[in-house]
């Protein structure tokens, strides 16, 4: 294959210019990007370094990474799963204070269940009708029982939005 088929090819695999850019900003190794492109030779690898398309591309990713907090994220993941080890050793050690000790406990404990944190949020409507603009008008003070406010959430009943019975809106 020609040197620049090959290298429009890579510009055009968003997967390779995304694991280049991962790479560029530490979050892979280049062992790692080395075994997923094996059949690239070091003699390729040499010349695509020098293609300035495909290395604008890969800085532009890189950029783009950034600003949308991919490259934070995937960097603070992969530092994260230290924490636990930290956690035990200040937990574990005698002559630590016994307020660090607790709180690493603490903090193991939640790392290690999730719990509610990790459910999903339940659909909630807040109404909230507000009936003080003629007192506003009249620059006197409102009535707080002016002000209504309905907290509700929705029932778990699929059959009363599938109901397939005959629709008053309709005849209209």
């Amino acid at each position: 294959m020609d040197f620049p088929d090959l290298a429009a090819q890579l510009l055009a695999d968003t997967q390779f210019v995304e694991d280049m850019a991962r790479y560029a900003e530490g979050n892979l190794s280049e062992k790692f990007v080395r075994r997923k492109y094996a059949s690239l030779t070091d003699d390729v690898w040499e010349r695509l370094g020098n293609d300035n398309s495909l290395v604008s591309a890969i800085e532009f990713e890189r950029e783009r990474r950034v600003r949308n907090g991919s490259a934070k994220r995937e960097r603070a993941q992969k530092h994260i799963v230290k924490g636990p080890d930290v956690l035990e050793k200040i937990m574990s050690d005698e002559s630590q204070n016994s307020r660090h000790r607790v709180d690493a406990v603490k903090a193991l404990d939640a790392i290690a269940d999730p719990g509610p944190q990790a459910a999903p949020a339940a659909d909630k409507y807040i109404i909230h009708i507000d009936l003080t603009a003629d007192a506003k008008l009249r620059a006197a003070e409102p009535d707080p029982n002016d002000v209504i406010v309905i907290d509700a959430t929705p029932r778990k009943t699929p059959a009363a939005i599938t109901d397939e019975t005959e629709d008053d809106w309709k005849k209209w």
